[in-house]
């Protein structure tokens, strides 16, 4: 086996690896929102709970899978034309990383202190 055959295989298991997150956290946000949705007291926020950890999944997933496109593109197919794919894959996938955090929190990610509720000023009391 040549040096690039074992990257390519490597390659193809943390690409499986990014699809099995995907869909094993898909699978769990399911399997774990639909008993929450059932029950009266947590049916309210069974949703966004199930939206969040299925987002969480969908991040992770992404981020191996460009792991695994950095990998073929450095190593074994080091050419101009791969190198600008990989900088349009990579950007893509950023962007619908950052369209899902904002998704997932309701908020941009420069402004989640607000969400959070602290506004990193002290206050002075008399």
């Amino acid at each position: 086996m040549t040096f690039e055959q074992v990257v390519e295989a490597a390659v193809r298991v943390v690409e499986v690896v990014g699809a099995a997150i995907m869909v094993l956290g898909g699978l769990a946000a399911l399997v774990g929102g639909i008993p929450r949705a059932l029950r009266p007291d947590t049916r309210s926020t069974a949703y966004q709970a199930m939206r969040r950890n299925l987002g969480r999944a969908i991040l992770l997933g992404l981020e191996v899978l460009i792991v695994a496109d950095i990998i073929r593109t450095i190593v074994v197919e080091p050419t101009v034309e791969s190198v600008l794919v990989l900088g349009a894959i990579v950007i893509i996938r950023v962007l619908l990383s950052f369209s899902l955090e904002v998704e997932m929190d309701g908020v941009w990610p420069w402004a989640r202190w607000r969400a959070a509720g602290t506004s990193g000023a002290t206050s002075v009391s008399d």
